[in-house]
This record gives C-alpha cells, sequence and structure tokens, in this order.
C-alpha cells in the first residue's frame, strides 16, 4: 500500500491542475485558488459562492486549510475547500415549483418543488438557470472576483494576500428592481497543520459564549473560549449556534490556535455578526459568523473579511 502512494499522489495533482487556478503570494504567506467556471471549474454546485475556493494556504510553511471531507465530486453540495462563503437563498418561497430563487455568488436556481424552504435545500444541487457571467482577474497577490448577472446584481471579490494577511473584500450592487435581503457566512473550514480536531485547538472570542445545543462532551465552554475535551473520532460531529455576542463589529473577532501545531488565525470583519455557528468534526474546525447584507436597488453594500495568520 505504501509503494502506492506516489501514485496517489501524481493523480491528486494531475486532476488538481486541470481546474482553472491562480496562485498569489506574499512574503510568508501563499495561497492557490480555484477560479468558477461553469464547465471546468472546481466546484460547480450551488450552495456556496464560486469566488475564493483556496484549496492550501501556508504561512511559513504551515498549511491551514486543505480537504476536509473524503469523496469530492464538482455537482456535491460541500465538496469545496477554504475559507468559503455562503449566502442564504432569496426568494425560494415565494418562487413556484419550476420557478426560480437566487443565490448570490452562483446565479438563479430551479426550484424543485413544494416543499417549504428548509435547511436541506442547502444540501441539494439545483439546476442553475442563468450562471451570469464569472470574470477572475489575477495578479501577483491578489485576484479578483466579478460576477454578473445582468439585471439583478453586480457582485465584486477581491482576495488578497498582504504581510500574514489574508483579506476578502465584497461589493455587491443590486443592478435589479428588487430588495437583495440576505445572511452571508464564512464558513472557514480550518484544517491547521491537516491535525485532528482535539484538545490542543481552542476557539476564543471576546465574549462569553453561550451554545444552544448539547456539545457532546466533546467540546466545553472555558470563560471566553471553546475547547476540546477530546479528539474526535470517525464521523462524530458537534454543532451549535452561540449566543452572547453584541450587534457591533468588535465581536467579530475570533481566534482559532492549534497548540501542537504552535499555529493560529485571527479572523475578524469591519460589521458585527448577525449570526454565530460552530461545527466541527474530526478533521476541521469552522466558527461560522453571518453578516446580515440589505441593498436597495441602484445601491451597493460593502463588507470586509480579514484572516491574520500566525505562530505561537
Amino acid at each position: 500500500m505504501r509503494a502506492m502512494l506516489p501514485l496517489f499522489i501524481a493523480l491528486g495533482a494531475a486532476a488538481a491542475a486541470d481546474f482553472p487556478q491562480a496562485e498569489i503570494a506574499s512574503g510568508d504567506l501563499r495561497a492557490r485558488l480555484y477560479l468558477p467556471d461553469l464547465a471546468t471549474g472546481y466546484y460547480r454546485a450551488t450552495r456556496f459562492d464560486w469566488a475564493g475556493v483556496i484549496p492550501t494556504l501556508q504561512y511559513k510553511g504551515i498549511e491551514f486549510f486543505g480537504q476536509w471531507f473524503p469523496r469530492y465530486d464538482p455537482k456535491l453540495n460541500d465538496s469545496i475547500v477554504g475559507p468559503v462563503e455562503s449566502f442564504d437563498p432569496i426568494g425560494y418561497d415565494q418562487a413556484k415549483p419550476g420557478g426560480t430563487f437566487l443565490r448570490i455568488g452562483v446565479g438563479l436556481l430551479r426550484r424543485p418543488d413544494e416543499k417549504p424552504f428548509n435547511n436541506s435545500v442547502n444540501f441539494v444541487t439545483h439546476e442553475i438557470v442563468d450562471g451570469g457571467k464569472w470574470t477572475s482577474r489575477p495578479s501577483k497577490d491578489q485576484v479578483e472576483f466579478t460576477h454578473d448577472l445582468s439585471g439583478v446584481y453586480l457582485y465584486r471579490k477581491i482576495v488578497r494576500l498582504e504581510g500574514n494577511k489574508l483579506i476578502l473584500d465584497h461589493a455587491l450592487k443590486n443592478t435589479g428592481k428588487e430588495l437583495l435581503e440576505t445572511d452571508v457566512y464564512n464558513h472557514d473550514f480550518y484544517m491547521i497543520a491537516n491535525l485532528p480536531s482535539g484538545p490542543d485547538i481552542t476557539v476564543r472570542f471576546p465574549f462569553e459564549p453561550r451554545p444552544n445545543q448539547d456539545l457532546k462532551g466533546a467540546v466545553e465552554v472555558r470563560g471566553r473560549q471553546l475547547a476540546y475535551t477530546r479528539e474526535l473520532q470517525g464521523r462524530e460531529s458537534v454543532y451549535t449556534e452561540l449566543e452572547g455576542f453584541g450587534p457591533a463589529a468588535k465581536d467579530y473577532d475570533i481566534h482559532i490556535e492549534n497548540r501542537q501545531a504552535r499555529a493560529g488565525v485571527h479572523q475578524t470583519s469591519d460589521h458585527g455578526m448577525s449570526k454565530l455557528h460552530f461545527w466541527t468534526i474530526r478533521s476541521t474546525v469552522c466558527p461560522e459568523a453571518y453578516t446580515h447584507i440589505r441593498v436597495e436597488p441602484g445601491q451597493e453594500f460593502r463588507w470586509r473579511v480579514a484572516f491574520e495568520f500566525y505562530t505561537l
């Protein structure tokens, strides 16, 4: 089995080379991004924003992201990597079966049936009725993405490296006649040094988090942080919504650290959180911070999320 490992690595590298991609760097920080493409892109499902898919980001040689899931399929809702974002659907309940609803960063999608919206909608890959026009402009230290969905919105996202920071700058302009209102969150999918989720990891906030669901004895609140009591095994998972934060941007201030890897990341935003969820399995740690977006016709909404990488 060990003799087959180089072959698996080679095949994986060859497959990765088939996807449109770009590499960027700044000092000790390096990243590779997959670029949106309806026919050949790495991600072609309908849950996550297609811009900003980062399969690898290394700071001082330490990896922070990677493939956290066991099976890859470009049309699978969660076959995606890096600090990717997801917008809640717009107009799903108003659309009739066969009609369309909107997912920013993806396009206009077909509503399949009469079932009302619930979280299971996120796990279905819907028919893309209008995927809009994607443009990607890579340079040395950034990639600028533009998604133009004619008569609906113009979405710009710049993924930029600056020193030891990854910065996501967003601008959403409403080019249609209807209000655009949604929440967007960053799923993060942290995999620091590809180490399993366990007692070496802490997630720290500037407030005392209050979980509203059972942490299954695997994670506990210790003051202003979440800490693992043991290493997660197999398919074990923990999920909860968190309360305790205020509306100001100062509470969108999250540190994720791994003592064994001697590395961490500090995640912030220029907007406050509308919701905060926490999800983890053995392979990844995900504090999911939401931002509320409301854009009137003709107006534009801007927001920034930043990640500062460091060693301990």
